[in-house]
């Protein structure tokens, strides 16, 4: 019998194709999808469990039992509409996943974070990120990995005209992103999928927070 892995966030960039990629490994016999509305798909594999209100989540406790977690929620305060509906889904949803991951006992947890993440920082976005990764560590999960790229490169069905127009630098100007710096070079959605995929067939560490410039490394 194969692992069960959730994804929240599965209609998301990095989410659609870790998605994929999850449905093609022989190692998960089932697959959870957390979402708010159908995927509409019909692979064997794939389990949809639509939850409206994810102020809830863990009100489905037990119907959201798996092995391998994957969180890749994620907004913009712009989109979302205030801080504080940007720190539900950026902070709270991701530590009752958590929390839910920690019951079920699951092997491991996986989550995206940003770069320049840090609990102490001015920067709202950088801060509350930051905070999501603290909460996840003090609660001492069997494994957790936190993902930290740059610019996330790949298709986006919303237009993020500042993310763009950093992408677009990034490629023209990829010579820079080198050496000391090759940190801040843009990552691929599918590759920061891969990696979030690796490192839980090989999850060992209790808590690790991966950036860029390693996530490319192991997601190629």
């Amino acid at each position: 019998m194969g692992k069960i892995a959730l994804i929240a966030g599965a209609t998301g960039l990095v989410g659609g194709h870790l998605l994929d990629l999850l449905l093609e490994d022989e190692n998960y016999s089932e697959v959870k999808v957390l979402s708010r509305r159908s995927l509409g798909g019909n692979d064997g594999k794939l389990t949809e469990i639509i939850i409206e209100d994810f102020n809830y989540l863990e009100d489905k406790s037990s119907t959201l039992k798996a092995d391998d977690y994957f969180c890749c929620l994620g907004t913009t305060i712009k989109k979302a509409g205030s801080k504080a509906a940007f720190k539900k889904v950026d902070f709270e949803y991701p530590i009752s996943l958590a929390a839910i991951a920690r019951e079920s006992n699951a092997d491991s947890y996986h989550v995206i974070s940003a770069m320049g993440a840090d609990s102490s920082s001015m920067i709202f976005y950088n801060k509350v990120k930051g905070e999501m990764e603290d909460a996840i560590n003090a609660m001492k999960l069997e494994s957790a990995y936190v993902y930290r790229p740059s610019f996330i490169a790949g298709e986006r069905s919303e237009k993020r005209a500042a993310e763009k127009a950093a992408l677009w630098f990034a490629d023209k100007f990829d010579f820079i992103f080198s050496g000391p710096f090759k940190k801040y070079a843009a990552v691929h959605a599918k590759t920061i999928a891969n990696a979030m995929l690796q490192s839980a067939k090989n999850a060992i560490e209790r808590f690790k927070v991966i950036p860029s410039d390693e996530i490319e490394k192991i997601g190629k």
